[in-house]
């Protein structure tokens, strides 16, 4: 390969690199018109310069990447992995993604200050919906974004699938919150999901066991306090926090009362907000039952937003634990989701392994089985479930990272 540059201007570096850091880095650079070469020379210089401990990065299946540098960078660079006791590979993929957090796409600059919310519902128990929120989760934060993820069942499945503690009986939880008897900053009460593929980005705000007496709390302070709307109460509670997040995910309990208008009313387009930003996934499975708890909660939301004057986007259905060896029934009703036409079916993810074991495990799936066919699937469903104006990048960078 002859250099496109002067003779010693450059010398061609070979290497590896993840491939999602690959197609974010292609990406960026396009939007800020730089010469790939040329960002990673500045990613390489901010690392080595740099004082400030990076979090590892994870290289499991780093492809090859070359570039071109400014003779002795590469060398010198070496030399810095080698002080800091890290392999070539891992210095360049912290350095990367180090100058994508620095480097934020100028899209980013045109976003809404609201985030993007997901609310991940279906009156049926036992069809996923608290896989596909914590699928959807880590997808986005795989991707580099900023994700909270509320665990509004409480039975506390989502929290107890990622090791993540209910918070017990009277004390500050959600539910005070959304009563207006919180007692400090509902921040306090997040938990971080410790693993690097993330690098902090996915946060959950646990259940409560209180949660089981929320439709009546709510009930009882719509009646005591003038103006209060329970519809509002989820974003009342959860307004504060939206400046910290790109996305925000809802799993919703598997009911049709007032917590779930209250998640409805929070996943609404709001004023100025696009159409399919916001508002509602559906898991649903291949047999009769799921359609008939799919009628109930789409009639829900359609008696809300003639209620309200709402407009409350369906962003697709999810079609789990589909498995064709169950014969007509199974596929006799996925034909029947796929022909619905809108909302439209964002993926079909098969009954496997990989998500009860991560379950059992305690693991974001993403984490235990970053390449299985399931993961896979979560990726497709939260790109299918993307804003427009994200929609590019997140779909290469979503299906890099599965690679």
């Amino acid at each position: 390969m002859a250099s496109p540059y002067p003779e010693g201007d450059r010398e061609k570096v070979a290497s590896k690199l993840p491939s999602a850091l690959q197609h974010a880095l292609k990406i960026r650079a396009a939007e800020l018109s730089l010469d790939i070469q040329n960002a990673v020379e500045a990613a390489i210089q901010a690392w080595r310069a740099s004082d400030r401990p990076s979090s590892d990065v994870d290289t499991a299946g780093a492809r090859s990447f070359s570039t071109w540098l400014p003779p002795g960078l590469y060398e010198d660079f070496k030399g810095t992995c080698t002080t800091r006791g890290v392999s070539y590979t891992q210095g360049l993929a912290q350095s990367v993604r180090d100058w994508l957090g620095a480097n934020p796409s100028p899209q980013d600059s045109d976003r809404a200050i609201d985030p993007e919310r997901k609310i991940v519902g279906n009156q049926k128990g036992g069809v996923g919906k608290t896989a596909v929120s914590a699928g959807m989760a880590e997808a986005y934060a795989e991707a580099g974004l900023r994700v909270l993820i509320v665990d509004f069942d409480p039975q506390g499945h989502l929290s107890e699938q990622l090791g993540v503690p209910q918070i017990e009986p009277d004390h500050d939880s959600l539910v005070s919150h959304m009563c207006g008897e919180g007692e400090g900053d509902l921040r306090d009460l997040i938990m971080v999901i410790e693993d690097q593929r993330f690098d902090k980005r996915l946060h959950v705000l646990p259940a409560c066991f209180d949660g089981f007496l929320l439709d009546a709390k709510i009930a009882v302070v719509g009646m005591q306090k003038r103006g209060f709307q329970k519809e509002a109460a989820l974003e009342m509670a959860l307004r504060p926090l939206e400046s910290d997040y790109d996305v925000i995910i809802v799993d919703c309990p598997p009911s049709l009362g007032i917590a779930m208008d209250a998640a409805l009313y929070y996943g609404r387009r709001r004023r100025g907000e696009a159409a399919k930003v916001s508002g509602v996934v559906i898991p649903v499975l291949a047999e009769d039952s799921s359609m008939t708890a799919y009628s109930m909660l789409a009639q829900q939301i359609d008696d809300l937003c003639e209620d309200l004057s709402l407009e409350i986007d369906h962003l697709g259905l999810v079609v789990n634990l589909y498995d064709s060896r169950r014969g007509y029934v199974a596929t006799s009703t996925l034909e029947s989701w796929k022909s619905i036409g809108d909302p439209r079916v964002l993926a079909v993810i098969g009954d496997l392994k990989e998500q009860r074991e991560a379950v059992r495990k305690r693991m974001p799936l993403l984490s235990y089985a970053p390449i299985s066919d399931q993961a896979e699937a979560m990726r497709q469903v939260a790109q299918g479930a993307t804003s427009s104006h994200r929609a590019g990048v997140m779909r290469d960078v979503v299906k890099g990272a599965a690679k």
